[in-house]
């Protein structure tokens, strides 16, 4: 080859890569492996959350217009108020059946536009809020062991609007729901009282002018009862029965918001050493972007998201943040608990803001957290995905370990063509490392029970695995997840506790019996459904259903 035509090949090669969008890769030692599961549900993933009967309920918005899957037998939506589409014959939200791989539609009437959600005691997914029609709409999904369940709509459910707002289960059962745009308050489902809202002025203070960065806020059920809020920068502790605020934490070090629209996530670290009394819990907050770049990004200027966490002990007397650094800047990121108490980064941008058409340099590989692990070393790279996962993508465990996602719509309305991410309809699934086949021999299988439906508080239970490889017994305990309502990189009611293990007993055959002690209070895990796993060597078992009461 000679040299002008090498020249020419590299410039050519420059030029190539240069009218491509950035996707922020990193592939040294990496794990994990991605598998697309269904090139098309039909909807974009905006909401996700997985029920008992191993469904998730997957919806997005009622204006985009016509979505890609139609109602079934002949239903149509037929809303005077609805700006896109007055009749509406598609669907704007579907069941998909795990196991089979299936998915069917769902008829949701009202606009569940960025709204929440949680799952009851009972396993009903409860499903508040929204725009327009919606704003004021309490939504009720009961799973169903047939395939004509479909969704419950309560009018004026709600005493406020309540778009962009965030759930959490409370230790009685009832679902706390807690600001919104314009809505600095909280109220509970179902209603206590006729007016049923509480001013929260933490939620006003944070409202920055022009951009908010106080929705979505981060919530988080301490273990003493009371509820953690975090908004733009800063959280507080709240006593919601006297509507009190009992602690203030200190703003995260360099004042960046990390709330919508500066989206950044969080989650409520593993609580272990359920039996003592000093019992800690710490939040991780990662991501996020710079003060103002949600304006700058409207003006066609995507500021690099930012690539710090913090992490604070929030039953600390005195708690301070503590800063990270993570791989990748990452804005819109989503923070998935996986049963062996890591934690999943997934999804996002490298530049910009949440909003449409507002975020840039698509991030496709995920990053493993180890808390456990000295800082400076905690983060690991996974292998990338292919398909960009930014604006309205969603992320949710399966009971099997693997992480669903789905979803990326950064525009008003489905756009196929034209744009530089396409709106995105597909479901795929990243397994981490500890689902290879080189882990069978370490890797739990629970024989017994299948299920549990009503375990007690504080009581001792066994637990039957199999386990084929030579087993640590110091290395093996049992973990709790909350399955939680994902939407808008932020995953309500998400929760993970170690049970660890009161006693490992030899059963012969490979197989162990693991006793174990449930959570001991409604404060450390509110009543309800749970995945049970077994966990040996970091190696989860698949789960199992229980129900804690």
């Amino acid at each position: 080859m000679s040299i002008p035509t090498f020249i020419f090949l590299i410039l050519l090669l420059h030029l190539l890569f240069a009218s491509q969008p950035c996707h922020l890769i990193l592939t040294s030692a990496a794990d994990g492996r991605w598998q697309l599961l269904q090139t098309s549900i039909g909807i974009s993933a905006m909401h996700m959350q997985l029920l008992r009967n191993d469904r998730v309920v997957i919806f997005d918005r009622t204006d985009f217009g016509k979505s890609n899957l139609s109602l079934p037998n002949g239903k149509c939506r037929n809303d005077l108020t609805e700006g896109a589409l007055k009749v509406d014959c598609s669907a704007h939200s579907v069941e998909y059946d795990v196991s089979s791989d299936k998915f069917r539609a769902l008829m949701v009437q009202t606009n569940v536009w960025c709204s929440s959600g949680a799952i009851t005691p009972d396993g009903k997914l409860v499903q508040t809020g929204g725009f327009n029609d919606g704003e004021r709409r309490v939504r009720v999904f009961s799973p169903c062991s047939s395939r004509d369940c479909d969704w419950q709509e309560i009018p004026n459910g709600l005493a406020a609007r309540r778009w962009y707002a965030t759930n959490h289960i409370l230790p009685d059962g009832r679902l706390i729901i807690v600001g919104g745009r314009r809505q600095f308050n909280y109220e509970f489902s179902p209603k206590n009282i006729a007016a049923n809202t509480f001013n929260l002025p933490f939620l006003l203070e944070t409202n920055d002018k022009g951009e908010q960065n106080n929705l979505y806020p981060f919530v988080f059920l301490n273990v003493d009862g009371n509820l953690f809020i975090f908004a733009n920068n800063r959280a507080i502790l709240l006593d919601y029965v006297k509507n009190k605020v009992v602690k203030t934490y200190p703003t995260i070090p360099g004042g960046d918001p990390r709330s919508y629209p500066s989206t950044g996530s969080a989650v409520l670290l593993p609580l272990k050493n359920l039996k003592m009394a000093d019992l800690q819990a710490e939040v991780l907050v990662c991501g996020g972007a710079p003060k103002g770049s949600f304006a700058q990004a409207l003006r066609g200027n995507f500021i690099r998201a930012l690539k710090t966490c913090a992490r604070i002990t929030i039953t600390d007397p005195n708690p301070k943040w503590v800063m990270e650094t993570m791989p990748l800047a990452r804005v819109m990121g989503d923070m998935i608990l996986l049963p062996n108490g890591k934690v999943l980064l997934i999804n996002g941008a490298g530049s910009g803001s949440a909003g449409w058409e507002l975020g840039q340099n698509p991030v496709l590989s995920p990053v493993l957290y180890r808390p456990d692990k000295k800082i400076g070393s905690r983060f690991k790279t996974q292998n990338p995905t292919t398909i960009p996962r930014m604006y309205h993508s969603s992320a949710t465990l399966l009971r099997d370990g693997r992480v669903l996602v789905g979803g990326s719509n950064p525009h008003a309305f489905y756009n196929f063509t034209s744009v530089l991410f396409p709106t995105e309809l597909s479901l795929e699934a990243f397994s981490p490392a500890y689902l290879d086949s080189k882990f069978n021999d370490l890797r739990p299988k629970i024989i017994t029970p299948k299920s549990m439906s009503g375990i007690r508080y504080n009581k001792r239970t066994n637990i039957q695995v199999v386990i084929t490889g030579k087993v640590a017994e110091n290395l093996v305990s049992a973990t709790m997840l909350a399955p939680a309502f994902n939407t808008h990189s932020f995953s309500m009611n998400q929760r993970l506790l170690v049970l660890g293990n009161d006693k490992v007993t030899t059963c012969g055959n490979s197989a162990y019996n693991i006793e174990v002690t449930t959570p001991s209070t409604h404060n450390l895990a509110p009543p309800g459904f749970y995945l049970l796993f077994v966990v040996h060597q970091n190696i989860p078992s698949q789960g199992i259903w229980v129900k804690l009461r």
